[in-house]
């Protein structure tokens, strides 16, 4: 979260159909999270990331997932599964971000336009990175 950002917190945005959804996606339950930040301190994708995993968490604890769903975060995550082993209270973040994506998806949002890559771009790019790349987004 930023430092000091005013946050108006609702029972409507807590128990909206989207944080309902990805309760039923992800199976897990983020509300076990106590905020200790080892997942956010072993993740090897957090630098990249624009909100660490435990703002994530804790902004889904929040409701306010439709911040967390604008987050480039959940396509950044290499579901390594690291976060998920070092939490002390088996929160599974990977599921998270997982159910994060598909929630995006479902919602027709597209990333990434092959029409739209500069023709350099797909000459530079290992074709196994473009796969990756269309699979994650497209899955």
């Amino acid at each position: 979260m930023i430092k000091n950002e005013k946050l108006n917190i609702s029972s409507q945005e807590i128990n909206s159909e989207e944080n309902k959804s990805l309760r039923d996606i992800s199976e897990v339950n983020v509300y076990s999270c106590y905020q200790c930040g080892n997942c956010s301190s072993g993740c090897p994708a957090v630098e990249f990331m624009d909100i660490p995993p435990n703002q994530i968490i804790r902004y889904l604890q929040l409701g306010k997932i439709n911040k967390v769903l604008e987050s480039k975060t959940p396509w950044i995550c290499a579901a390594c599964n690291y976060c998920s082993a070092k939490c002390p209270r088996s929160v599974d973040i990977t599921k998270v971000m997982e159910g994060l994506r598909r929630i995006i998806l479902r919602k027709g949002i597209d990333h990434v336009d092959i029409n739209e890559l500069k023709k350099e771009l797909l000459h530079k790019l290992p074709p196994i990175a473009l796969i990756s790349n269309f699979r994650k987004f497209v899955l």
